[in-house]
């Protein structure tokens, strides 16, 4: 089968829409299939790499930080795409790259398969001071896409339930992002581990409190310090990994509250596995996730989650096997002193992790999505055949 991926974000940018889509890739390849993406370029200028065909764009950092916008400097790329003729469309994002998709979808006639990785209600401080008037634009942008394309994905059933509460009526199927197990189960290499805590100085009798991802209000990393700072505990260290637009004002309120913290900023992705084995425990206060792609690798990592209770890990973080889900700062400090004060249970915890990571392997991924675009294909040709 022929797919295209359409995306606004891709490699070597490291976010969860680019993991998703560099593992689908691959996957997809291993399976037999022939894929090739569509994504944006870093300049005003389009041009091709091998099967990665990248559109001229510019910044549109204002209206959320990194993001960019297409300009219409792609004829000959879609000219060649259209000679190519995709058999389905994967559309991963909603700007750009989805009016491609939807511009050869109408040409050619084929089904556009969509994956709603963000839940944008969570991210309406970036273009509106009123909650109420961003989730209702939310809710209209959100049933224009989805009544465009054949099926949505949606990562979790919490990402199906919004979905549905916005009143969009096309069919969803829920299939979470998978894991490269493998780069999460390969042995450690000890000295380099220890060549890592040296190089960040992390006391070796402190418990590593981890968070791994971006530094965004909607992460809630405030909370997150206030209730590491309420445990009142002088034997952790809290690891931050990554980057973001709040970064200095996190660190700066993470120091006022006499946290022992250590900021690395953005790591390659070749070494994130390592900085995932760097932690004890990986913590997390935020409620946007759709499906929480780190809470999944730190898990397969060996590493426990300490989480805020959000429906997008259900089934995915059990409560005293693999990590827990809290609901207020008592519960984050209780839990935070259980797995500190006891060296068997955190053993356990880190063994169930590992254990618990095996469903969301890269390959049952790959293999639901290739079904998935069999079965809107075949519903396509069944529609054709009865329009004639």
């Amino acid at each position: 089968m022929k797919i295209l991926i359409t995306t606004d974000w891709y490699a070597p940018v490291i976010n969860g829409v680019v993991t998703s889509v560099l593992l689908l890739q691959r996957e997809l390849g291993e399976l037999g299939h022939e894929v090739r993406v569509v994504t944006l370029s870093n300049t005003m200028h389009s041009y091709k790499d091998g099967g990665v065909y990248y559109m001229g764009s510019v910044s549109a950092n204002k209206i959320y930080p990194g993001a960019r916008l297409r300009i219409n400097r792609t004829r000959s790329l879609v000219r060649e795409l259209m000679e190519w003729g995709p058999d389905v469309i994967h559309s991963q994002c909603e700007f750009s790259s989805f009016r491609v998709a939807y511009a050869l979808s109408n040409r050619l006639g084929v089904p556009i398969v969509h994956t709603y990785h963000t839940v944008y209600e969570d991210y309406t401080h970036y273009f509106s001071p009123s909650v109420r008037v961003g989730r209702a634009v939310v809710s209209v942008f959100s049933r224009w896409i989805c009544g465009r394309t054949a099926c949505v994905v949606a990562p979790s059933r919490k990402v199906e339930r919004l979905l549905r509460d916005y009143n969009v009526r096309c069919r969803i199927e829920v299939i979470p992002t998978g894991v490269d197990l493998s780069v999460y189960r390969r042995e450690p290499d000890m000295a380099r581990m220890a060549a890592l805590r040296r190089r960040w100085a992390i006391p070796e009798d402190h418990t590593v409190l981890l968070y791994l991802g971006r530094m965004a209000k909607e992460k809630n990393l405030e909370q997150l310090v206030d209730q590491i700072a309420a445990a009142g505990r002088r034997d952790v260290t809290l690891l931050l990994v990554g980057d973001g637009p709040d970064r200095e004002e996190v660190l700066d309120y993470a120091r006022s509250r006499g946290l022992d913290v250590i900021f690395t900023g953005m790591v390659p992705h070749a070494e994130v596995a390592d900085y995932y084995r760097l932690g004890d425990l990986f913590v997390t206060a935020s409620t946007s996730e759709t499906q929480g792609l780190t809470y999944f690798e730190a898990l397969a990592a060996g590493v426990p989650v300490l989480c805020r209770k959000d429906p997008c890990v259900d089934g995915v973080v059990e409560d005293g096997i693999n990590g827990w889900q809290y609901e207020d700062s008592g519960a984050f400090g209780a839990h935070l002193a259980a797995f500190c004060g006891d060296a068997a249970l955190r053993r356990r915890m880190s063994a169930a992790a590992r254990e618990s990571s095996e469903k969301f392997s890269a390959e049952a991924f790959g293999a639901a999505a290739a079904q998935l675009y069999a079965s809107v294909q075949k519903e396509a040709m069944s529609a054709a055949a009865g329009d004639r």
